[in-house]
C-alpha cells in the first residue's frame, strides 16, 4: 500500500470514527415527548395497591405473572384489612423499608398460608422481554418484562424479577416457604441484587417511594425500630379496585415492550445532554427509569 493510499484510508477511518462519536440520540424528555398513547398503559386496578401513610399515598403495582400465589395471599390480607393500623417496623439505611405485625396484633385471615417460594418461574414465550444490550454481573440476560426489571437464564429456562430500587418483596425467615405476604419490604437503597432468587418479589412502587425512603432510620440492628422509637403508622392498604374511581390515582406507565422504551434505554446508555462529555455506552438494569405519568382524560386518547 502506497503512502498516499494509506493516508487516505487512515483519514477515512478517522472521519468515520468522528462521525460515530458525533451521532446523538434524543434525550429522555425528548423520547417521552414523542411517545404516542399506545406507548403507555394504565395500571390494572385489580393488581394495584394504595398504601396510605400520614405523608401521602404509595402506589404499588403487583406482579401476579411472576408470583401468583404470593399476590393472591396479599390480596386476601388487604381485603381483610390486615395491614390497617400496623406500622413500618424497619427502616434500614441504603437497604429496605419493611412493614408487618411482629407482635401478632392482627389474626392472619383464613386462606393465607405457606406457599411455594416463587423465587423464579419458567421462561414463557408469550411474556414480553425487552433485553438490555449490556452485560450483567448477576444473570446471563437482563431486561424488562411487563414493566418490571427482570433477569433470565436461557440455559435454565428460568426468569425472575430483580431487586432494583422500589421493588417490593416478601419477608421470610430461613424456611423458604415462610413468606406468606404478611410481611413486605420495599428496596430504598442501592440495588441488593444478591437477594435475587432468594426472596419472592411481588411488585414495584410506581409512585410515592420517597414517602418510604425518607423515613427516620431505625436504630436497632438491621434498621428495626426500638420500643422507644415512634414508627410510621400505616393508615390503610387497599386494592385500587376497591377504591371509588374518583379517589384513585390515575397513572400510566411506559410500556416496556415498546420501541419508545427501547429509545428511552438508549437515551440513558449514551446521555446526549451537554453535561456528559464521555458517553458511558452501557447501562445497569437498575439504572433504567420506568416512566410514570398522570393519566390523560379519555378525550385526549381519542384524538
Amino acid at each position: 500500500m502506497s503512502r498516499n493510499v494509506k493516508f487516505l484510508v487512515l483519514s477515512a477511518l478517522a472521519f468515520l470514527s468522528a462521525s460515530a462519536l458525533a451521532v446523538t440520540h434524543p434525550s429522555m424528555p425528548e423520547v417521552l415527548a414523542a411517545a404516542t398513547p399506545a406507548d403507555w398503559r394504565g395500571l390494572d386496578p385489580d393488581n394495584t395497591l394504595y398504601v396510605e401513610l400520614p405523608g401521602g399515598r404509595v402506589v404499588i403495582e403487583l406482579a401476579p405473572r411472576f408470583a401468583p400465589l404470593h399476590v393472591a395471599n396479599i390480596k386476601t390480607l388487604v381485603r381483610a384489612r390486615y395491614f390497617d393500623a400496623l406500622s413500618i417496623i424497619r427502616e434500614q439505611d441504603n437497604y429496605v423499608a419493611q412493614w408487618g405485625d411482629p407482635d401478632n396484633r392482627h389474626p392472619i385471615p383464613a386462606g393465607v398460608g405457606k406457599v411455594a417460594p416463587e423465587f423464579d418461574s419458567p421462561t414463557r414465550a408469550d411474556v414480553p422481554f425487552t433485553r438490555l444490550p449490556d452485560g450483567d454481573v448477576y444473570a446471563p440476560e437482563v431486561g424488562f418484562s411487563d414493566g418490571f426489571p427482570a433477569a433470565r437464564s436461557p440455559s435454565l429456562h428460568r426468569t425472575w424479577l430483580a431487586h432494583c430500587y422500589g421493588m417490593v418483596g416478601v419477608g421470610r425467615d430461613l424456611d423458604v416457604q415462610s413468606g406468606s405476604g404478611a410481611e413486605l419490604y420495599v428496596v430504598i437503597g442501592h440495588a441488593p441484587r444478591h437477594l435475587d432468587r432468594n426472596v419472592a418479589l411481588v411488585g414495584r412502587v410506581v409512585k410515592g417511594v420517597e414517602l418510604l425512603s425518607a423515613l427516620p432510620r431505625g436504630s436497632a440492628e438491621m434498621g428495626f425500630y426500638t420500643k422507644t422509637e415512634v414508627p410510621t403508622p400505616i393508615k390503610s392498604i387497599r386494592l385500587a379496585a376497591d377504591v371509588p374511581e374518583s379517589e384513585r390515582s390515575n397513572l400510566e406507565v411506559i410500556r416496556t415492550d415498546s420501541a419508545t422504551f427501547t429509545a428511552l434505554i438508549e437515551s440513558r446508555r449514551n446521555r446526549p445532554e451537554d453535561f456528559f462529555k464521555v458517553p458511558a455506552g452501557h447501562i445497569d438494569l437498575c439504572n433504567v427509569p420506568i416512566a410514570v405519568r398522570e393519566q390523560r382524560p379519555a378525550a385526549a386518547h381519542s384524538s
